[in-house]
């Protein structure tokens, strides 16, 4: 048999190069047929494997295309959202084509990012009804690595092992794939596939409130990058007015004088709790209600600015007394953009009036930046489940019996601010948390998740009685203000307050801020001290007023920032973002970055 030498490819300066057969096997061909009668069998042996290796090449760069083409039509919907979904497949395909050049490992790597995606879009929409969006990318940092692999302990060897196989295979494919792509081509198409989908995105916009519907995974992706892009660049990650010569009467007074004896204080995270009555059918317990009272008989309304699920929006309207809305679509990510740059708040303001701060927290404190932000916003002390030796989710009475055991270690003669944040009436309500600490309790009546809600509410009521004794018993004489909030609705509560609407119809009445939907409660209770009167403790307040109304129930002077907030709630009676849409907030966002309170937003 000789040797056989192949002439350069005819189409080498095309952008598709080579040929179905690789150089070496066209070779074999070649030296058989020029071989001395080596019978028409051998033959047709030979060419019936180079066949079937060809085929399975070809198949190599054609099944990721046809796996992709299933997955458009079983989670887009529409026919904007499939047209989003090609051009956003040709942007992953000429990007690795762009790198690799070889269309098979190209696809499979294409294939791989569109299923993690998609697997990752309906865990989000699991927990916080929303699925994945472009800023979730952009938001990527190590705490929230951390926190994966901390609460998922198995996560990294799984990672590992998939790292390990994947690899091989990878590998296979950049061996069998007979293509090369030639680069200016692929970046080229690459370039047309993002000038479609920005100019598609921008002239008909994916509206916010789709981002709740289960399905469309890879088109609501990258359709909300060209939002995302587009509003950073024209404001930010936060909104604030124009730039102005209006200042804050600062600097801040170094000494504070409240008229009588400082009271500690307590503020209590009431998760996922709200007065189920305002929805109708619902069959309540005897007696329920009594835990929305203030300590004067009223029940007050506090709106929220999250729905079903996100926590972290109400932390950082209490903590910074500053309203989430104002961060548009990044407001998802706001405790961990506020980190380190919203330095004004609750705590900082009640530390300058002696104020010792601490703070409960039921998660691991990396879980959205909780650790980081809660000390950017002036807690000094601050204990995650991790530090408090919490196992699970943990009875509200576990927190409160660890709230004792911390404030008796506190400074003398210094009050303390204490931040309780609670977990246990947290979802999934299709199961019975913890029933040997109500035996006798007996269902209403309702369906069984409705009922668990309720269950979990007198828990709730029941433990924080037994706190309230505890505090009177361990610090007798000592005066204490106690502010329980309900942090959201929970995430059923769209569907029993508005039972007639479907997904899309509770999806526009949640992004247009519906009062309906993002009502729960506050209440202001006290131990040894009498509440100050002020025209602050309105029946129904936003959230960022909160810190506000506490400092003015405690008799603590406001620092000019809140001397100026007080000033728009006055005006705009309890509402804060949405009044002037939005106008007063931002103007009140520029004035505290002119203070050097916000930085780099």
């Amino acid at each position: 048999m000789t040797r056989c030498r192949l002439p350069a490819a005819p189409n080498a300066q095309a952008g598709l190069t080579g040929s179905a057969l690789p150089r070496r096997t066209s070779c074999c061909v070649l030296s058989m047929a020029s071989a001395p009668n080596p019978g028409p069998s051998a033959a047709t042996a030979v060419l019936a494997s180079v066949a079937a290796l060809g085929i399975w090449r070809l198949l190599a760069v054609a099944a990721p295309h046809l796996a992709a083409l299933a997955l458009m039509y079983e989670t887009e919907t529409d026919f904007g959202a499939r047209l989003s979904f090609v051009l956003a497949w040709g942007i992953l395909n000429f990007f690795w084509i762009t790198l690799l050049r070889r269309p098979a490992l190209s696809g499979a790597l294409s294939l791989t990012m569109v299923v993690v995606l998609v697997l990752l879009s309906r865990l989000k929409h699991d927990v916080v009804q929303m699925t994945v969006n472009f800023i979730d990318l952009m938001m990527i940092d190590r705490d929230t690595v951390a926190f994966l692999f901390t609460i998922f302990p198995n996560l990294r060897w799984s990672v590992i092992l998939t790292g390990l196989v994947t690899l091989p295979l990878m590998y296979a494919l950049w061996w069998l794939d007979p293509f090369r792509i030639r680069r200016l081509p692929a970046l080229a198409s690459m370039l047309a596939c993002v000038a479609a989908l920005v100019g598609y995105s921008l002239y008909h916009p994916d509206e916010a409130w789709r981002g709740y519907y289960d399905d469309g995974y890879l088109s609501k992706f990258f359709r909300s990058g060209v939002s995302a892009v587009s509003d950073f660049a024209q404001y930010g990650f936060m909104e604030s007015a124009a730039p102005t010569n209006e200042r804050l009467n600062m600097p801040l007074v170094d000494a504070c004088h409240p008229a009588g004896r400082r009271p500690n204080i307590i503020m209590i995270h009431d998760e996922s709790s709200f007065d189920i009555r305002a929805a109708q059918g619902i069959k309540v317990p005897p007696g329920y209600g009594s835990h929305f009272k203030s300590y004067d008989g009223k029940q007050r309304t506090f709106l929220a600015e999250s729905n079903g699920g996100p926590s972290w929006f109400t932390e950082y309207n209490v903590l910074a007394g500053l309203s989430s809305r104002s961060f548009g679509r990044f407001a998802y990510f706001v405790t961990r953009i506020a980190t380190g740059r919203v330095e004004r708040g609750l705590p900082l303001a009640l530390r300058r009036c002696g104020y010792d701060t601490m703070s409960l927290y039921p998660a691991y404190g990396a879980f959205m930046s909780a650790r980081s932000f809660q000390l950017t916003t002036g807690i000094e002390r601050f204990y995650d489940a991790k530090d408090l030796g919490a196992k699970d989710v943990e009875p509200d009475g576990f927190f409160y019996d660890k709230a004792l055991q911390l404030m008796g270690t506190r400074s003398p003669n210094k009050p303390l601010f204490t931040f309780i944040y609670l977990g246990a009436n947290h979802f999934p309500w299709e199961t019975r948390f913890r029933p040997e600490l109500m035996p006798n309790w007996r269902a209403p009546g309702n369906t069984p998740s409705i009922d668990e809600y309720l269950r979990r509410q007198a828990m709730s009521a029941e433990q924080y009685r037994t706190f309230i004794a505890g505090l009177k018993k361990t610090f007798p004489g000592e005066p204490f203000l106690i502010v329980r909030y309900g942090d959201h609705q929970p995430e059923f509560a769209p569907q029993i307050l508005e039972p007639g609407l479907d997904e899309g119809g509770l999806g526009r009445k949640l992004d247009a801020y519906d009062p309906r939907l993002y009502g729960t409660y506050y209440a202001i209770d006290a131990v040894n001290f009498e509440p100050v009167r002020s025209d602050a403790v309105m029946d129904t307040v936003d959230g960022p007023y909160l810190p506000l109304v506490i400092q003015e129930a405690a008799g603590i002077p406001l620092d000019p920032s809140f001397a100026e907030q007080k000033e728009i709630m006055l005006r705009c009676r309890g509402i804060f973002y949405g009044c002037k849409d939005g106008a007063e907030a931002k103007r009140l966002n520029r004035l505290l970055i002119n203070a050097g309170m916000i930085r780099g937003l």
